[in-house]
């Protein structure tokens, strides 16, 4: 099991970031500080982008993503019961038929395919074999997502992975530290009801487009790997 380490001036508070950029920024700085520069960082999009593109310039690093979507439950289109990439997934068991459960693994799977043409543009993901790497996404809640992402990474070689987010609730991050080296969060709540729009001031649901944009900014710094 991963150690768990998180700001302690930060507990309970909230909000606490003007917006995803502001902390990625802050994230970066708090990696930094720990003497935490991984070889490789992986955006979780699309909230992770923003993120994760300020923590690499504060880090120096590069970064990539990693495709993964939430397995939501059929009748929302918020609310998740797991999550899944191209490489790996998890569902709770939560009373559905099993035929349901397929045909929802299977829809956010097709989703997964569609992003990584559009995002990724096709390209496959990298061999990680010695590396360490971080995932960064802008918040855990049941961590779900985290935890694919992490063992998406493993299976690609990556010697370490380390979950990294803004914000968290204590028991998300309790769940991804199960399957990660190490998980490091800013802003860590304790109690209920959690939700990770509440750590910003400014929060809402990126665009595809916005998506790319960063992307396109990423590059243009020297940040995204080829």
């Amino acid at each position: 099991m991963g150690r768990i380490v998180f700001d302690e001036n930060l507990v309970d508070l909230a909000p606490v970031f003007k917006d995803r950029r502001d902390a990625g920024r802050k994230l970066g700085t708090f990696l930094k500080k720990l003497d935490l520069v991984p070889d490789l960082i992986f955006a979780i999009p699309a909230g992770g982008v923003p993120v994760a593109l300020e923590a690499c310039k504060t880090l120096r690093s590069k970064m990539d993503l990693i495709i993964v979507k939430k397995v939501l439950y059929p009748w929302t289109t918020e609310a998740g019961f797991g999550a899944v990439s191209s490489l790996d997934f998890e569902v709770a068991d939560v009373g559905l038929p099993e035929e349901v459960v397929k045909r929802q693994i299977e829809a956010a799977l097709e989703r997964v395919r569609e992003r990584e043409k559009l995002f990724r543009k096709g390209r496959p993901y990298p061999d990680l074999t010695g590396l360490k790497v971080c995932a960064i996404d802008d918040g855990i809640a049941a961590g779900y997502t985290m935890r694919v992402a992490v063992r998406s990474l493993k299976k690609l070689g990556a010697e370490e992975v380390w979950a990294c987010a803004p914000t968290s609730s204590a028991s998300g991050a309790e769940a991804v530290a199960q399957v990660a080296d190490l998980v490091v969060i800013l802003n860590l709540r304790t109690y209920y009801p959690f939700a990770v729009a509440d750590a910003y001031e400014n929060w809402y649901d990126l665009s595809d487009e916005e998506v790319l944009e960063l992307l396109g900014e990423a590059e243009a710094e020297g940040c995204l790997i080829n």
